[in-house]
This record gives C-alpha cells, sequence and structure tokens, in this order.
C-alpha cells in the first residue's frame, strides 16, 4: 500500500508551489542555464559532451527534479531562490524527463492518490527499495548501471543504517545493493530509451482554449463543467474553472499552471474556497487532460478529471449517473464535446423525454425495459459513441467499500500535522455469468448511497475500545480519525490508533445489501515528499 517510512529531507510541499512562480518565455531556458552554470557546476564538473557531471546521467518527472534541488538545498547548503528553483525545474524536466509511456503504469504517485496498492516488485525490488518507498519512486527516474549504483552508495552513506533494519540483516545485503540491485534497475529504467528520443522530438501544443470536463469526487459524486486556459507565457497558463455537481452544488475558480516535458500539466486553483493542485497528463495530440486533482492541505481528499479541447471533435466525456435499474425513470445527463443528434441508450432503454441538448451536455428521461440486457453497454449522441458508458441492472447482487483497504492518520491535537482522513464510497455490483459474488467476473453497476458506519475489526480492537478512540465516519462515507496525541483517557494506550471495519448499508428497493472495508487509523506521517 502506498504509504510507509520514508527516508529523505522533510519537504512535504508540492512541486508546484516553486513551479508556477518560473518566468516565461525564453528568458526560463536562458535562467536555467545559468542558474545550473553558478550554483551547480561548483561541484558537478563539466563533461566533454557539454554536461554536468552526475546531472546529466539521468532523468526524472518534474516532482523528482524538484526533489533532487531540495536535497542539495538541505544537504549541501545550496541557495536558491524560488525563481532559480523553479526554472532548474522545467528545464531539466523538459530536457532531462520521462516520456509519457514511461510515467503511464506509476501516475497514481504523482496523484498522490490514497492507499493504492501496488504490485510486488521484479526479484529484489520489494526487498530492497520498496521497504522504504514506494516502488513508482524508481520507476519513474532513469538512470545507466552505473548510476544506479551511485545511488545505492548515497543510500549507504547517507541513511548508513540500513543495512541493519529489518529484512536487511538476512541476507549479504551490500552485495546484492551495489551489484546486482544497479543491474537490475538500470534493464527495467535504462538512461536511453527509443521512448524518450521519439519524444524529444514531439511538438509542443499550444492548451488555450475551453475545455469540456468530467469528473468524479468522492464523497460529493460526479461533475462536469468548463475549463477556460489562456496562455501567459511559454508553457506557462492561467486557468479558470466551472463545474456542477449532480447534487446540484457548483464551484468555481481560478488559477495558474505550468506545463512540463509537453505533457505534463501541474496547476495550483482556488476552487469554491478550496487550494486545489491539479496533477494532469496531456495526450499526445494535445487534446485531452487527464488525472486527478486534490486538496493542498487535504490530498487524501480529492477527484478525477477528463477533460477534452471543445473543437477537437466530438467525444462524450462523461455520464452521469453511468447506471440505471429496469422499469424505473432515469435522468441521464451526458456531456462532452460536439455533440448532437438522437441519444440511443441501447436495446432495450426507452428514451422517455430530452429535457436539453447542446454541444456540450445532453439531458434526457429514460426508462430500461424488462427486456434490456443487464451489464454495462455502449451509449451514443448521433455519431459519437462511448463503450460502457451505462450499465443497467435489474437488482444490486452485492456492495463492495471502496477503497477496500484503506488508512487515515492521527493529527492536530496542537501539533503541526493535520488529520489524514479516509474517504470511502459503497459501490453496487453485479454477479457476473458465475453467479457469485466477490469473483473476477462482477460486473461494477456504480457508486450508490450508503448507510454508514464503523465497528472494531477483531477481539483486538475491541478489547481496545477502537471504535470509541479512533474516529468517526460521516453520512458520506469520510472517515474523521482523531487527534494526535497522548490520550490519558484510554486505557491500555496512549494514542488514537484503531483497526477498525467500515460497513457500508445500501437500500436497493428495500432490500439492504451491505459491503464492509477495513481502515486502519494509524500515527502521523513526518516525512512526505512529493513523490512518497
Amino acid at each position: 500500500m502506498v504509504g510507509r517510512c520514508f527516508f529523505g529531507f522533510s519537504v512535504v510541499v508540492a512541486v508546484v508551489a516553486v513551479a508556477l512562480t518560473a518566468p516565461g518565455g525564453g528568458a526560463l531556458a536562458q535562467s536555467a542555464e545559468s542558474v545550473l552554470n553558478s550554483r551547480c557546476a561548483g561541484c558537478h564538473e563539466a563533461t566533454a559532451d557539454g554536461g554536468l557531471s552526475r546531472i546529466k546521467d539521468m532523468r526524472k518527472t518534474p516532482e523528482g527534479w524538484d526533489m533532487a534541488i531540495a536535497r542539495m538545498t538541505v544537504i549541501h547548503g545550496v541557495e536558491l531562490s524560488a525563481e532559480e528553483r523553479a526554472a532548474l525545474v522545467k528545464h531539466l524536466a523538459d530536457t532531462q524527463g520521462l516520456a509519457p509511456e514511461e510515467t503511464a503504469a506509476y501516475r497514481y504517485v504523482l496523484e498522490r492518490r490514497p492507499n493504492e496498492v501496488e504490485a510486488p516488485g521484479e526479484g529484489d525490488l520489494m526487498v530492497m527499495c520498496g521497504r522504504c518507498h514506494t516502488l513508482a519512486r524508481s520507476a519513474l527516474q532513469r538512470r545507466d548501471a552505473g548510476e544506479w549504483t551511485k545511488l545505492a552508495h548515497f543510500h549507504l552513506g547517507q541513511f548508513p543504517t540500513t543495512e541493519y533494519q529489518a529484512l536487511g540483516r538476512d541476507r549479504n545485503w551490500w552485495e546484492i545493493a551495489s551489484t546486482e540491485v544497479p543491474k537490475q534497475l538500470g534493464k527495467l529504467y535504462p538512461l536511453e530509451t527509443a521512448a524518450w528520443t521519439q519524444w524529444l522530438g514531439h511538438k509542443k501544443a499550444d492548451l488555450s482554449g475551453r475545455w469540456q470536463l468530467a469528473g468524479r469526487r468522492p464523497g460529493k459524486g460526479a461533475y462536469s463543467g468548463v475549463m477556460e486556459v489562456g496562455a501567459t507565457g511559454a508553457d506557462l497558463y492561467s486557468v479558470s474553472l466551472r463545474i456542477a455537481y449532480a447534487n446540484g452544488e457548483t464551484a468555481s475558480g481560478s488559477g495558474n499552471a505550468v506545463v512540463y516535458t509537453g505533457y505534463e500539466w501541474r496547476a495550483r486553483l482556488d476552487l469554491g474556497g478550496e487550494s486545489v493542485l491539479q496533477v494532469f497528463a496531456l495526450s499526445a495530440d494535445g487534446n485531452e487532460l487527464s488525472g486527478r486533482w486534490f486538496l493542498e492541505d487535504h490530498d487524501a481528499l480529492g477527484g478525477d478529471q477528463r477533460a477534452v479541447r471543445q473543437g477537437s471533435g466530438s467525444q462524450i466525456v462523461g455520464v452521469s449517473p453511468g447506471h440505471m435499474k429496469k422499469l424505473h425513470n432515469q435522468i441521464i445527463t451526458i456531456s462532452g464535446t460536439g455533440l448532437g443528434g438522437d441519444v440511443n441508450l441501447g436495446p432495450g432503454v426507452r428514451i422517455v423525454k430530452v429535457h436539453s441538448s447542446s454541444a456540450s451536455k445532453v439531458v434526457v428521461e429514460a426508462m430500461a425495459t424488462a427486456a434490456a440486457a443487464t451489464g454495462p453497454r455502449a451509449i451514443s449522441v448521433g455519431g459519437t459513441s462511448a463503450a460502457g458508458g451505462l450499465v443497467v441492472y435489474d437488482k444490486v447482487d452485492a456492495v463492495r467499500v471502496e477503497p477496500g483497504e484503506a488508512i487515515a492518520r492521527v493529527g492536530g491535537g496542537g501539533g503541526p500535522l493535520p488529520p489524514v482522513p479516509a474517504q470511502f464510497e459503497a459501490v453496487a455490483y453485479l454477479n457476473g455469468p458465475d453467479g457469485e459474488a466477490g469473483t473476477d467476473d462482477d460486473q461494477r453497476i456504480g457508486v450508490m448511497p450508503a448507510t454508514w458506519s464503523v465497528d472494531n475489526f477483531n477481539e483486538v480492537a475491541a478489547s481496545m475500545e477502537d471504535t470509541k478512540y479512533a474516529g468517526s465516519i460521516t453520512a458520506g462515507g469520510l472517515f474523521e480519525p482523531a487527534a494526535a496525541g497522548l490520550n490519558p483517557a484510554r486505557p491500555f494506550s496512549t494514542n488514537n490508533a484503531g483497526d477498525l471495519l467500515v460497513k457500508a448499508a445500501v437500500d436497493d428497493g428495500g432490500t439492504r445489501v451491505e459491503g464492509t472495508g477495513h481502515l486502519i487509523v494509524t500515527v502521523q506521517r513526518w516525512i512526505d515528499p512529493p513523490i512518497r
């Protein structure tokens, strides 16, 4: 699960905190080169190919370069202004970044998705790397085997107790770390790749224009809206946003964005009174942005978003709700670009009434007849279709609490760190062809309203009275952990940690369908770099 013990420097701020102060235009590259020569060349000597030693031998994401620069300031005392640091991040990410296909499988850590479970790494990577930070952190940088070896030496020099920690004492740790693992990393994540060479020749897109967007914020639901983007400099943009949730709430705001490496969108906005950060990836054609946004001071809270440039063709961007029950009238909102023509929700679904229709939004009332097949189906507006855009169901067979495994962290209580909440949703499922719930062929219906509660996870939790002390869950599925610090009132314990069972009950036409999830309420995370 993403979120373990992390070594490194105490830098909590996200990369956009400095990036948005970057100067625009041609001065950016000149400024960065000047900073490299004046601040970095004293330790990183010039090489025959015109680069600087060590720096030229790696590639990283914007967050990765920002972390490296922060380490130089903390460990080596390098002094940089915010503008200089921003210029360095921009220049290095543009010239020594990662191609889109190199980051695609690991964007969850850039987007700070909570409770993400990583797949085990190859060979010894989980033991050698994954016991202190995410495997994505290794995968989001590129070096040859020699440079990976130097990184292993840095680890032992900076953190000499590493060799004696758990999972390091039962093997010839240093021999593995300094010989076998660098070769493996150099093969998996090499400095030179065809993808990066090809991407360097990719023409950058101007993102100015009007974008139609749709997404979902857990706890609030689906939303759609419009984003206006205007150029303010080279790869720098002003952003304004207006969204409307399916529950009737609205929010608007504005801010600024910078694009790194030709596709890495980073923005800070004030949206409805909340300071939010956007981490999106731009499609190769420059017409689609997708990713996650989150609250700057509570990155566990946020939403997924997809935005498509208006005028780039006809596309369905979102459907809300994405499910309908047989023999029940349902209002369906389809958002997109260039929409026009008749709405078709598939065989067995009858359009009762068209409430409104425009190029960006179509609202219809529909009913699925008894003959309609259950499961996901393609829908269309005129000649524009979306596969799996709607799920028809007759009854809810099962409910799953998502995420099924989650972590919340105590906080506040007079301390410097706020609590880290956990947002849950109740997701309804159809049994698949095997007729059994909880198997791989189950079909997801979608998120549904639920009644929420928590219970002790096991006998130990009950004996510790975890539900009494660890926190509480709201009607919207948001678990709010208790305060950090000593709690003299709690027997057998000095803090408010806990091991909880999260329960959701969905009312499906008078039938109660329940699901459960597991929540660990634990201590604070003191070191929280941009890439965990």
